[in-house]
């Protein structure tokens, strides 16, 4: 039996790895049927990263387990080997935070897509991880009720990835994040023992551990189950779209919606070149003359809808909106919120890749990040689009690139490093709902000290102490953060002067 550290396993050469492929395959052989293994290379590419597609590793052996006793065995099976385990959703996660471990198993929980229980009078369902986020709210619907948090990848995300990643959404802002609407999460620890965090209830026995296991990105516990909160579903919603000539007059306005006491369904911008791209795509009746539009729904009773959109109206049209439209049905309503849901895909189409950065700033700065992102298209020599969920300042800066040219890879990754060290710096975080991943793992250093760091890696101690569970995402070692300060980008001062101008 090998014991090796998961950086030892990291290390073997091409003929260890065959060896010890041969010896998991084995030893997973025995727990699992044969169509659930796979460890061939043309079987386990399709799993070599998610949704952060420039960074790729196969895996050494992928497994699919149908049963709950089936994920208890792998990972009894794992553990008695250390050997690393990466759980993996629908891979549509944008950090890299699934992406597998070079001498590791990841394990696909994508055939644990059942609705376990719908409870419309308590408003809560129960559903397995592989769940879809949108099955959920179309399971409810029959009640009036649904799922609140939306991400742009809901048709497809899964309910465990959502957990993994405390996903949000363009309704986040007045309902809230994936931590505020789960009650309780079950699965399984490194060692396959089953564990439980929160309950039906208002309060569970022990610790309450829930909030950490939300957003843990897969360090903690395997997630297998999870029960949800459902809420009614709206009489009525209506959307504004208000332009602006300039993004300093659209920031300005966002502070001044929230700063008049409204709390939008949803509060969203989008920049110039962003509301081109996604218009393009979806032609979804945006103004191509705006510097940048903002997304403002309202949702309640018909009255309540009214009143709403008439002051944020008022609002918008105070803090210098150039031109306001207010949807005029529900057709019209979607339409307009299905070019800020296709932005991915929109950027998608006119660049080989693009990095998406997850950054999370004071809503007073939004206007200066911008400014300062436009400098940085400069200073690296690539384009940016911007949209983001303006309410509670989350951006989403994509960096347009192609990831077969090395030098555009490196300058993308000093461009990301970049916004979010600068997004610190203005009072903000370097992830919003992305999750950390391997994306901005280095970036960890520049918002947390290495004290802080360390009691994060305690807590990873406590529930997996030889780090097994997707090791080395999220919390930078010492060393890394030692490397990074090297190359940190401070005072608009790049230390590599040879980048490319436009």
């Amino acid at each position: 039996m090998n014991n090796a550290s998961p950086s030892a396993l990291a290390a073997m050469s091409s003929t260890e790895r065959a060896a010890r492929q041969a010896e998991v395959v084995q030893a997973l052989g025995r727990v699992l049927p044969a169509h659930a293994l796979l460890w061939n290379a043309e079987d386990t590419t399709p799993y070599e990263c998610d949704g952060l597609t420039a960074y790729r590793q196969r895996p050494l052996v992928v497994c699919l387990p149908e049963t709950y006793d089936e994920v208890a065995a792998v990972l009894k099976a794992c553990h008695a080997l250390q050997v690393p385990v990466v759980a993996r959703g629908a891979g549509t996660g944008l950090s890299g935070g699934a992406m597998p471990h070079a001498m590791g198993v990841t394990m696909s929980l994508a055939k644990f897509n059942r609705i376990l229980k719908m409870d419309p009078e308590s408003r809560t369902a129960v559903v397995q991880c592989g769940v879809r986020n949108l099955a959920i709210s179309e399971a409810a619907a029959p009640y009036g009720l649904y799922y609140a948090p939306d991400p742009s990848s809901q048709i497809a995300c899964t309910i465990g990835g959502n957990v993994a990643e405390n996903s949000g959404g363009v309704h986040c802002l007045k309902y809230g994040l994936t931590v505020h609407n789960v009650l309780a999460v079950k699965g399984f620890t490194v060692e396959g023992a089953p564990v439980e965090f929160g309950s039906a209830a208002l309060d569970a026995p022990g610790y309450d551990l829930l909030a950490a296991v939300i957003g843990s990105e897969g360090m903690l516990a395997v997630t297998t189950e999870v029960t949800v909160k459902l809420v009614p579903k709206p009489q009525l919603a209506r959307c504004i779209m208000a332009s602006f000539d300039d993004v300093r007059k659209a920031g300005d306005a966002v502070a001044a919606v929230i700063a008049a006491g409204i709390i939008p369904a949803g509060l969203e911008m989008m920049d110039g070149p962003m509301t081109a791209a996604v218009e393009d795509f979806v032609h979804a009746d945006y103004d191509l003359s705006a510097a940048a539009i903002l997304l403002c729904e309202s949702d309640g009773t018909p009255e309540e809808v009214e009143e709403e959109i008439g002051r944020m109206t008022e609002v918008l049209r105070g803090a210098g909106a150039t031109a306001i439209a207010v949807s005029r049905d529900e057709a019209q309503r979607l339409k307009f919120w299905s070019g800020r849901k296709n932005a991915f895909p929109a950027s998608g189409r006119i660049s080989p890749d693009y990095m998406c950065m997850d950054s999370t700033i004071p809503r007073k700065r939004l206007a200066d990040i911008l400014e300062a992102i436009a400098g940085m298209e400069i200073k690296y020599g690539l384009k940016c689009l911007n949209v983001f969920h303006a309410g509670d300042g989350n951006l989403h800066p994509l960096i347009l690139f192609d990831a077969n040219d090395a030098d555009q890879l490196r300058r993308c990754e000093l461009f990301g490093a970049d916004i979010l060290e600068t997004s610190v710096a203005m009072g903000g975080t370097v992830t919003g709902e992305h999750g950390v991943g391997i994306e901005k793992i280095s970036s960890m250093c520049v918002q947390f000290s290495p004290e802080e760091n360390a009691q994060m890696f305690g807590l990873k101690h406590a529930f997996d102490p030889a780090g097994l569970l997707n090791p080395g995402k999220v919390i930078p070692t010492l060393h890394r953060c030692a490397e990074y300060g090297k190359m940190l980008v401070r005072g608009g001062q790049i230390k590599h002067p040879d980048l490319p101008r436009f």
